[in-house]
């Protein structure tokens, strides 16, 4: 069932972000980046009955503008960022689930705000500097960044799908992101390439600081993720962690593919 939720939007600095809270209880961050609120509505339905759910648009990213459109947005400022959000809720500390860029985020947020958050799930985050094929990534981001800047959307998502290890037929490539697109969403797609992906990839964790927080860090991997680069950088997070890695449904974006059969294996995790 859907749950009334409330906007709002809080000043930050060189940004104004907004969030929606929705439901009572314990308080439960889910956040993306790029995705945004959005992407997590129907995952946050389900558990509003028994938690307080906070979702937002990452700095940058549709509701959420900024100051300078030219500046990074780092997993730093981005951690910051939500840490000003949880103080405002009042409902701390959280639980915080972030997938892909947003699970950069929230390791972030852990290391420079323990205090807020109890445990942190990093569900896929494309961690680049940690696996042994490093350099020949970072090759290929800064080309593939340079083909979107370029002027070539399609074929910047094909070498991302490619770097991603995303087996996508081409023809859907083109479908998905060739044409005309609304001009919120061209904007977001352009300050993803432009300067949220590259600060994403290549932030390093600081295993020593992880290691000595009193939070919680579980690592997950979508069960159908198979060899994506994903998987190989959230294992190799588990191990700088010296942990196992987490398994749950569907692939990386398996939360907003199908809530209902994701749900039920994140509250097993909370529970454990």
């Amino acid at each position: 069932m859907n749950h009334p939720t409330t906007a709002a939007t809080l000043r930050v600095p060189d940004a104004e972000l907004y969030y929606e809270v929705r439901g009572q209880g314990p308080l439960l961050v889910l956040v993306g980046a790029p995705m945004d609120a959005r992407s997590f509505a129907p995952l946050a339905d389900l558990f509003a009955a028994d938690h307080t759910v906070l979702t937002t648009d990452p700095r940058g990213i549709n509701r959420s503008p900024v100051d300078d459109p030219d500046r990074d947005s780092t997993p730093e400022m981005r951690a910051d960022d939500l840490a000003r959000l949880i103080t405002q809720v009042d409902a701390g500390p959280a639980v915080v689930f972030g997938s892909s860029g947003g699970a950069v985020t929230v390791l972030a947020l852990a290391q420079a705000h323990p205090e807020l958050v109890h445990t942190v799930i990093a569900h896929e985050p494309p961690l680049d500097e940690l696996v042994d094929d490093r350099e020949e990534l970072r090759v290929k981001t800064d080309d593939m960044i340079a083909t979107y800047l370029a002027g070539d959307t399609v074929g910047a998502w094909k070498k991302f799908m490619a770097i991603a290890n995303m087996p996508i037929p081409e023809e859907m490539i083109e479908q998905m992101f060739g044409g005309e697109h609304e001009p919120q969403d061209v904007a977001d797609e352009r300050y993803q390439f432009e300067h949220m992906l590259g600060p994403s990839v290549w932030w390093r964790p600081d295993f020593a600081v992880l290691g000595s927080v009193a939070s919680r860090i579980v690592v997950g991997i979508g069960e159908d993720s198979g060899d994506q680069l994903c998987e190989r950088t959230s294992i190799a997070l588990a191990e700088g962690l010296g942990l196992k890695p987490t398994m749950f449904p569907g692939g990386h974006i398996g939360f907003a593919e199908d809530p209902a059969a994701f749900a039920p294996r994140l509250r097993a995790v909370l529970d454990e």
